[in-house]
C-alpha cells in the first residue's frame, strides 16, 4: 500500500530506523516524504545520510509539516513530547504511538486539538523486518487510519488489529516474547554443545530450526499441534524429547510467562 502522505518519526532510534528502512523497503513512500527529528545531531546524520530522509531539530516544525507522525521516544520523556507538539497537532493529523504502557487516553487528553490517535505494541525483529506489531484506534481514529498504520508495521512483519484493552495481553505475549525465545534457543545451542556439536554450529542450527518452524505455521496455516504430530513417529526420537518436555512442564512455564509479563505491563500501565 503506497502511502501519499508525509511521516514525521519523533524520535531516531532503532525502532525509528527499523520503520524507515522496512517502508522504503517496500515503497510505502519515498525518502522526500520523510522525515525525522532527534536530539542527537550525530543520529540525524547518520539517518540522513544512510536513508536521505528530511531531518529536523524540531518536533514541532515535523508535526506541522506531517500528515502522519509517529511518536517514537521513551514513556519516560513522552508528556514533554505531546507538550510541544499540541499546538500542531490537530484533527488533520494522524498521531501513532509506539511508546509503551502509554494509554490512547493519555495521548488524547494531552494533543487537545483532536488528532486521531492509534496505539501500537511492535517488537524488536521489527529491527530484522520480522516484527509482530498490535494496533488499537482512538476515539477519532478512522478505519482509514488503522490501514495506515496497519500498512506501515507490515512494512516491518506483520500487524493486527486489536481493543486496546488486550494490549497488555500482547505486551506479554509478542512484546516479551523475543526474549523467551532467544533463552530457548541458547538452551537448543547448549544441549546441541553437551551432545557434541561445535558452538556455533549448534546455535546456528537452534536458530534455524526456531526459524523454519514458526514459518511453517505462518505459511501452512495448520495448527502447530498437527505441525507437531507430523515430526513424531511413533516409538521415535521425537517423542522421547517431547516426553521429557512435558515432564520439565515446558508449556505451563511459558504459559505461566506471559501471564507474569502481562500482569506487569498491567502495573506499569496504572
Amino acid at each position: 500500500m503506497a502511502l501519499d502522505k508525509k511521516i514525521a518519526f519523533l524520535g531516531g532510534g532503532n525502532m525509528a530506523e527499523a520503520l524507515i528502512k522496512g517502508i522504503l523497503a517496500a515503497g510505502a513512500a519515498r525518502t522526500g516524504q520523510m522525515s525525522v527529528t532527534d536530539i542527537s545531531t550525530d543520529r540525524l546524520e547518520y539517518l540522513k545520510k544512510t536513508y536521505g530522509i528530511i531531518v529536523q531539530k524540531s518536533n514541532k516544525e515535523a508535526v506541522s509539516g506531517a500528515d502522519v507522525v509517529l511518536l517514537c521516544v521513551k514513556p519516560q520523556v513522552i508528556a514533554k513530547v505531546l507538550e510541544e507538539i499540541a499546538p500542531a497537532a490537530d484533527s488533520g493529523k494522524l498521531v501513532i504511538s509506539i511508546a509503551a504502557g502509554i494509554t490512547l487516553a493519555r495521548i488524547e487528553q494531552a494533543l487537545t486539538a483532536n488528532p486521531r490517535v492509534v496505539r501500537v505494541m511492535p517488537n524488536t525483529p521489527a529491527l530484522v523486518l520480522a516484527g509482530a506489531a498490535a494496533l488499537a484506534g482512538g476515539k477519532h481514529a478512522t478505519g482509514d487510519d488503522l490501514a495506515v498504520a496497519q500498512s506501515i508495521f507490515n512494512s516491518v512483519g506483520r500487524a493486527v488489529v486489536v481493543e486496546e484493552k488486550l494490549m497488555d495481553a500482547v505486551t506479554g505475549l509478542s512484546g516479551s516474547g523475543p526474549a523467551y525465545v532467544f533463552m530457548i534457543i541458547d538452551a537448543l545451542s547448549d544441549a546441541g554443545v553437551k551432545a557434541g556439536l561445535p558452538r556455533q554450529l549448534a546455535l546456528e542450527l537452534a536458530a534455524q530450526t526456531v526459524y523454519g518452524s514458526a514459518k511453517m505455521v505462518l505459511e501452512t496455516g495448520e495448527h502447530p499441534g498437527k505441525l507437531r504430530d507430523m515430526v513424531t513417529s511413533p516409538g521415535g526420537t521425537t517423542i522421547e524429547g517431547l516426553h521429557a518436555l512435558e515432564k520439565g512442564k515446558l508449556r505451563a512455564t511459558l504459559m505461566n510467562a506471559v501471564e507474569a509479563a502481562t500482569a506487569r505491563s498491567k502495573e506499569l500501565g496504572k
